[in-house]
């Protein structure tokens, strides 16, 4: 592993994502993206007596798929990078505890995601592991019971609100296989300015994304007409559009490859969903559904993934503190 530029790293021996899975909720099993996930729900229990253990189980079962799929055991997975946004990752924890891996609970917020990418990379770059597993989850109820308001009450949400997508996503790095390749990882600072708004994510988050950006094309002397994508995590319809204009003030221009899974996750016209989707589970879902597949079938070969995170908690927003945002990126190349 090499140290370039800013806080970026590259690697000699880039890491292979293996195999990914996907399971979401309801809701996401009507909007365009559906058919990339490896299942469908149709309940948010799950046949649970919780919001929180139906989270949980999406956890294991999307684990579960992965292993399947990936065609290697369980007992040769070394480590476990996984992560959520209920208080103390129990959705997690919870899910995984039965799996008998050395686990590593991370937080990131809505980036744990892709947070969970860049620890795993560097183990398995390192030679530390030569498979390691990188999993998260999100829950629409779980979420507004915790961050904002229990639904029984029905309050209103506002145009800027998004939709926590409920859903888990999972990944095997290898250090053996074909690609696509996890290339360069760039971590995040934190950035923060001083909004307050926990039903505005879109705009808290965007300028941590363009921080991140930035630093990832300067570091990486790259422009972004090298990827076919540059997706980031969940600033929905409104920070979509904040990032743009914030990229251009820095003079670049990503108007035509740049999407966000947000926006990607539900139909705006039919769903109502406001801004559109936010969460661990939305970037975990649609990459491991929508476009790994792309990858793997070479319809895209360079994509740089940024993941976004809010790092508030019902805590913070009580006492009036403003939300802190966070982007991590990782470049996948095949």
């Amino acid at each position: 592993m090499e140290h370039i530029g800013e806080q970026t790293i590259k690697f000699k021996n880039p890491p292979t994502i293996l195999e990914t899975s996907s399971i979401v909720g309801p809701k996401e099993a009507q909007g365009p993206m559906a058919k990339y996930f490896d299942q469908c729900i149709e309940d948010e229990f799950w046949g649970e007596k919780s919001w929180e253990k139906a989270e949980s189980k999406f956890v294991k079962e999307t684990v579960s798929t992965l292993i399947s799929k990936s065609g290697i055991s369980a007992t040769d997975i070394e480590y476990c990078f996984a992560g959520d946004l209920l208080n103390q990752c129990i959705s997690s924890s919870f899910g995984l505890r039965e799996l008998n891996i050395p686990f590593f609970g991370v937080f990131g917020a809505c980036s744990t995601f892709v947070e969970s990418m860049c620890l795993g990379s560097v183990f398995v770059g390192s030679g530390a592991a030569k498979n390691v597993l990188c999993a998260t989850s999100s829950h629409f109820c779980s979420a507004e019971k915790q961050f904002r308001f229990p639904l029984e009450l029905g309050n209103q949400r506002p145009p800027t609100s998004q939709w926590t997508v409920t859903g888990s996503g999972a990944a095997i790095l290898s250090a053996s296989g074909e690609g696509p390749y996890i290339t360069h990882i760039t971590p995040g600072k934190i950035v923060d300015m001083g909004i307050k708004d926990a039903n505005n994510m879109g705009a808290a988050m965007a300028p941590a994304a363009l921080a991140t950006l930035v630093t990832h094309f300067r570091d990486t002397g790259r422009k972004p007409s090298y990827y076919d994508a540059i997706i980031t995590g969940d600033l929905g319809h409104i920070g979509k559009e904040i990032l743009i204009e914030l990229a251009e003030t820095k003079g670049y221009n990503i108007k035509s490859n740049y999407n966000d899974c947000g926006v990607l996750m539900f139909d705006k016209e039919t769903q109502d969903t406001h801004s559109g989707g936010s969460g661990c589970g939305c970037i975990g879902t649609i990459f491991s559904g929508y476009f790994f597949n792309q990858l793997k079938s070479r319809k895209m070969k360079r994509i740089l993934l940024i993941a976004t995170g809010a790092l508030m908690n019902s805590t913070s927003t009580q006492q009036g503190e403003s939300i802190p945002g966070i982007a991590h990126a990782i470049s996948i190349e095949v």
